[in-house]
């Protein structure tokens, strides 16, 4: 008996959001690899172009769309665009996240707070709804959120970040308890130190650096590519009774 290969995604639609570096792009090169269509976005509609160009240089499939996923009105239109150019949509990858704010919870002051609350908890609800009718209506769909292990335990001088994460946590178990009637699935990752831009602050400062790595027993940050092979996991078959999962891949740090 053929084996059927539970990680093939092809003839399947992917947006992922925030994929112009880091996690994000690692994650949609991944995904194309595993046949996927995979739709690039961020919020410069350049930068999603190279990387999608980038793909199918490589013999995958990926278009490009800008989205900004803090403001309604882009929200709108990438759905818009999805519904008209591809019919469908079988797996959004909620990545893209704002951490604006570095520094002690009492001095954070109300735009840091607003950015953060609106990217990483508005933004990651309303594509999550819009992305979830289009899958209820075609009979199911896989909704992946890159959380934090933040959301677990409070990072320090991360107070507003960690509280969103925490936030995208608990949406994911909802979103999981609510629309698996309609075979939709959400699931989370939540990455530990990860080498990218967005953790560009941790990395800097030294002293915060080393604390955190004294505490991880791998001993190591992990790089954007690690944290892939768990969104493709989750986006696949090869989870198909995993919902309201949340993954931590952290080097051990939460053991």
């Amino acid at each position: 008996m053929t084996q059927k290969n539970l990680f093939d995604l092809t003839g399947r639609v992917a947006l992922v959001t925030g994929a112009s570096r880091g996690i994000g792009e690692a994650s949609a090169r991944l995904l194309a690899h595993h046949g996927a269509h995979v739709i690039v976005s961020s919020r410069k509609q350049e930068v999603c172009e190279e990387v999608a160009e980038s793909i199918r240089a490589d013999g995958g499939k990926a278009s490009a769309f800008a989205c900004h996923v803090g403001t309604m009105e882009q929200i709108t239109a990438i759905f818009e665009h999805i519904r008209e150019a591809h019919g469908r949509l079988d797996i959004l990858v909620n990545n893209a996240a704002a951490n604006p704010y570095f520094g002690h919870i009492l001095d954070t002051d109300l735009g840091a707070y607003q950015k953060t609350v609106d990217v990483n908890v508005r933004g990651y609800f309303f594509m999550s709804t819009e992305a979830g009718k289009i899958m209820r209506e075609q009979g199911g769909g896989s909704i992946v959120n890159v959380a934090s292990i933040n959301g677990v335990s409070p990072g320090n001088m991360q107070g507003i970040y960690s509280i969103s994460k925490a936030a995208v946590i608990n949406m994911t178990k909802a979103f999981a308890k609510e629309c698996a009637q309609f075979n939709i699935r959400c699931n989370a990752l939540l990455p530990g130190l990860t080498k990218t831009r967005f953790a560009s602050a941790l990395f800097e400062n030294e002293d915060v650096r080393k604390g955190v790595m004294t505490s991880i027993p791998m001993q190591r940050h992990a790089e954007p590519e690690e944290m892939a092979g768990t969104i493709l996991y989750l986006a696949s078959d090869a989870s198909s009774y995993a919902t309201g999962t949340c993954v931590n891949v952290d080097g051990g740090l939460l053991a």
